[in-house]
């Protein structure tokens, strides 16, 4: 027979909730930082001289999973190029309504051409608009994604896309890891190199987070960092605590 307790266990949830750290926040005013290597809304980038890093070569939409790429290249005119190659991708069309945000063709794309935003929050309301199309995708003349009525951007959401591709050494070779080995890219510039395990990381430059310093409590005792362990460690997740609080109130 169950015990007459148990009627308190549901109010004993709530009342540990109710001194714990708050983690909801008030969306769509207000959004929470996207990740480094968030996948989202794709942009066409351009080089530093504004041609186009697109070639039509067609490689992004053979590997697609989801068949929602279609490219067709054309050659270049003579009298005004418009990528620095033979060909460039005269059609570029996305179907959303498709896209599983794998990434893929990030990974086939020879000249970096598409990359992911970390923009993946706007919605259609006709079928028509989930179609983007090379006008729609190609960055502006400051190397700024295109911004279309249905989308919610918010500031970073457009920094260091597709960073996650320039973190992996060519090959497995080490001896590579953290160089840049790519051109640059119009309004940005070149963009800086993720390194992997070595100590050659700039993570200020590119936003990214040491999986030892945000997730420590998933770690074996003996792989959390000395400055985490004991009593620092909980003062630094304590000051983190208060520190969230603050810009929450600062933000209202």
């Amino acid at each position: 027979m169950p015990s007459p307790l148990n009627f308190f266990g549901g109010f004993k949830l709530t009342l540990q909730h109710l001194v714990r750290p708050i983690v909801t926040v008030s969306y769509p005013k207000q959004k929470r930082p996207k990740q480094p290597r968030q996948h989202g809304r794709h942009v066409l980038n351009r080089y530093e001289d504004g041609m186009e890093k697109c070639i039509g070569c067609e490689l992004c939409a053979g590997v697609c999973p989801a068949d929602c790429i279609y490219v067709r290249g054309l050659d270049n005119p003579p009298d005004h190029p418009v990528s620095p190659g033979e060909r460039y991708g005269y059609v570029y069309e996305i179907n959303y309504l498709r896209c599983i945000h794998c990434d893929l063709c990030v990974e086939a794309c020879p000249t970096q051409a598409i990359t992911e935003s970390k923009m993946f929050e706007f919605s259609f309301t006709n079928r028509a608009d989930a179609i983007y199309t090379k006008a729609e995708l190609v960055v502006d003349d400051n190397g700024m994604p295109q911004r279309l009525p249905w989308e919610d951007w918010r500031a970073g959401e457009s920094d260091m896309t597709s960073g996650w591709m320039r973190a992996t050494s060519p090959s497995g070779s080490a001896e590579y890891e953290g160089l840049v080995q790519w051109s640059g890219d119009l309004g940005v510039g070149v963009r800086a190199a993720e390194a992997g395990q070595s100590d050659t990381r700039d993570d200020a430059a590119t936003g990214s987070k040491q999986l030892r310093d945000i997730f420590s409590p998933h770690l074996l005792p003996e792989d959390v960092p000395l400055h985490l362990r004991g009593i620092s460690g909980a003062t630094l997740k304590l000051r983190a605590i208060l520190d969230a609080r603050r810009a929450k109130k600062a933000a209202k």
